[in-house]
């Protein structure tokens, strides 16, 4: 697989829907191509401590940001005609704060192929911990900001490349 979209989702609450972030890494021929991320207003910008204390986003960062539904048409528009598979590192977390903010915003959603950086890790890596930071920094994968969506999306494309390269190795 030499074409894909990594994904990350930031929130701002518990609750899935809540998305205050998006970042995306765009891989092409097997190489990054392009990375973005985009700051969204969640309903009511409403925030909770904690996750304020994750990533550092607060509601004075996105009073003015756009609401998921126009952040996720710019997606679709530039990038889902080109590409069907998302990567994420813990598909469970981000294809659940995507459905979910569909549900929300009453969003189509087109078929996506999803693959997880997080249960490939553990499948071809013996790390006593498995979390993006950490296996970028013992696999040499350069690190951004953790928990910014952006870098995030970055890191588990790149993790994922070197996932797909190292299991090609071990197969011939």
């Amino acid at each position: 697989m030499r074409n894909f979209i990594a994904i990350d989702f930031e929130t701002a609450t518990s609750s899935r829907d809540s998305i205050c972030e998006v970042g995306i890494c765009v891989v092409r021929d097997g190489e990054v191509a392009e990375t973005r991320s985009w700051l969204v207003r969640p309903e009511h910008n409403r925030y909770h401590y904690w996750n304020v204390k994750v990533h550092g986003i607060r509601p004075e960062d996105t009073e003015d940001a756009p609401e998921f539904p126009e952040v996720w048409e710019e997606i679709e528009r530039t990038y889902l005609d080109e590409y069907d598979t998302f990567v994420a590192h813990n598909v469970p977390f981000d294809r659940s704060c995507l459905m979910s903010a569909a549900r929300l915003y009453n969003l189509h959603l087109p078929r996506i192929d999803w693959h997880c950086s997080l249960a490939t890790a553990k499948r071809v890596y013996r790390m006593e911990c498995n979390k993006l930071g950490h296996l970028c920094s013992a696999l040499g994968i350069t690190e951004g900001k953790h928990h910014r969506a952006g870098d995030d999306a970055e890191m588990c494309a790149r993790l994922f490349l070197r996932e797909l390269h190292d299991m090609e190795a071990c197969t011939r």
